[in-house]
């Protein structure tokens, strides 16, 4: 490109959008707490409208997150929990290191692996979850019993969620992999008809109860005998008895975080780096210092805030222009976002009076990052409008 034709190219993009572009893109311009910004391969700005303004992600958040945890651990880590035997009081211990998917059949493998390494009979279910900081609650949580308010715990089962069924005034498990175990029988006791999935509670010791019930079932049917007893404290001073590696690797665990958008994943991540990073139980206020100091130290930001790994917070501030910058790093994860529509790959955000969509328009071939973050009370599906007019379609 010859300079002078730069020089206007340049001038034009950092122009706000008129009236002539399309329908979506028109009633974008009229927003006054609204942000755009699109990329070409290079990083060069093809558009920009309020690229620097500071503005609530949502759970465009999420993007941050799985480039922190990608760039620290890599794409195929996989996560560790050990579990400690205490022979004279014949406990076992699980010691928490926050994985965010040990799911039914995660616990299933564990038992079984349990049971060929010679355990037989455990009196009670030992739980270490000093890891994380006790009660901890991280910013923009809620307190309704919606999956999407399930609190961060140390040692998790399920996302911290008991999916049940009422039939005929008889509830049963949701799931046919996952026993109805006592603690999610009490949570089901105002499902009538019908499937309900609820989050295990505000209080870490009853999702922590909940994963030891499941535990003492998987080791039921595999043969191992198992009291009721559940007892709290740190894992004794002893070898480690088995050593679990969860069969799914972190890659196939952020690809589904960013498709269905799982807060409990986003903020397990997130304090599980945090606790790397500084060395002690995992925090709210370290998760903040993490998040600002490594993005701020990698892309010398300014001006942001991010207060957890989901994008739940409304005290969280990135501009469109962030956005973009952090896609341009994230492109040799690309393939993990979801394609929500042809040849637009993005992670969306929805909170009350915020809608914000970011990824890569695929443009003959090219990878384009773009931002469009608006907060203000629009159409559900303006974002989605105003990447495809973005893309030509």
């Amino acid at each position: 490109m010859k300079p002078i034709l730069a020089s206007i190219f340049f001038l034009w993009v950092l122009i706000p959008l008129t009236g002539h572009a399309g329908d979506a893109l028109s009633l974008f311009s009229r927003l006054n707490n609204a942000g755009l910004v699109v990329l070409d391969g290079n990083g060069r700005t093809v558009l920009a409208d309020k690229a620097d303004m500071p503005l609530k992600p949502a759970s465009t958040t999420k993007l941050a997150t799985a480039w922190l945890a990608l760039t620290h651990w890599g794409e195929n880590h996989r996560f560790r929990t050990q579990f400690y035997l205490d022979d004279s009081r014949q406990t076992l211990w699980v010691k928490g290191s926050g994985d965010p998917y040990l799911v039914s059949e995660e616990l299933d493998i564990i038992a079984k692996n349990l049971k060929q390494r010679g355990l037989k009979h455990v009196k009670a279910i030992g739980i270490d979850s000093s890891l994380f900081q006790p009660d901890l609650v991280l910013p923009g949580t809620g307190t309704s019993d919606n999956p999407y308010d399930a609190v961060p715990t140390a040692v998790a089962a399920n996302f911290n969620t008991v999916a049940t069924r009422a039939i005929g005034g008889q509830v049963v498990s949701a799931e046919p992999t996952t026993p109805l175990t006592p603690y999610a029988q009490s949570l089901a006791r105002s499902n009538r008809n019908g499937v309900m999935r609820v989050n295990t509670g505000p209080n870490p010791h009853n999702s922590e109860q909940y994963f030891a019930e499941l535990l003492a079932s998987f080791l039921q049917k595999h043969g191992v005998a198992v009291d009721s007893e559940i007892v709290f404290g740190q894992t004794p001073k002893k070898p480690v008895f088995y050593e679990h590696v969860n069969s799914k690797p972190l890659g196939e665990m952020l690809r589904s975080m960013l498709k269905y958008s799982t807060n409990f994943v986003a903020n397990q991540l997130i304090l599980m780096l945090s606790t790397d990073s500084f060395k002690r139980p995992a925090n709210a206020a370290d998760v903040k210092r993490y998040m600002e100091e490594t993005l701020s130290r990698r892309f010398g930001w300014k001006g942001f805030t991010l207060e957890d790994g989901a994008g739940l917070s409304h005290n969280n501030r990135l501009s469109p222009q962030q956005l973009t910058e952090l896609l341009l790093a994230f492109r040799d994860w690309k393939q993990l976002l979801p394609e929500v529509e042809t040849d637009i790959y993005a992670k969306s955000g929805t909170l009350n009076g915020v809608s914000a969509l970011a990824g890569y328009l695929v443009k003959r071939g090219e990878w384009q990052p773009f931002a469009v973050v608006m907060n203000e009370n629009v159409p559900y599906n303006l974002r989605n409008r105003i990447a495809r007019e973005l893309s030509g379609q």
